[in-house]
């Protein structure tokens, strides 16, 4: 999969809460100052050359809606940090942000039931 720049992962997020929409409405959600349209309206169509989005033909125009879940590309850059930075180690990430972050016991025991549910489905 594809990495994303961060204008197009706004677009995504805008893309993934929405499901579908037009230019339009993509940049009605954008925060001040808003992007110009034929800018929003470039990066859809990369977007969808990237495999990321798609589109249906609606009366003039078209409404786009997201191919990829949010979810796939969630795990996908959620490994490429853990790769790049722990190589590869969960074990290390999590070690890494108790003593950088002070996390505490309750929290830690938090996410580790999160996994274990997770991991019962």
């Amino acid at each position: 999969m594809k990495q994303l720049t961060k204008a197009e992962e706004d677009i995504m997020q805008v893309l993934w809460d929405l499901e579908e929409a037009n230019v339009a409405s993509v940049i009605d959600q954008l925060p001040k100052p808003k992007p110009a349209y034929n800018t929003v309206s470039t990066i859809v169509r990369i977007l969808e050359n990237k495999g990321f989005v798609d589109h249906r033909k609606e009366g003039r125009g078209y409404v786009y809606f997201p191919i990829i879940p949010r979810t796939e590309y969630s795990n996908q850059r959620l490994n490429n940090f853990v790769e790049g930075y722990f190589q590869g180690s969960f074990k290390s990430m999590v070690s890494f942000f108790m003593k950088k972050n002070d996390i505490s016991l309750q929290e830690l025991e938090e996410v580790l039931q999160e996994i274990e549910k997770n991991n019962e489905k």
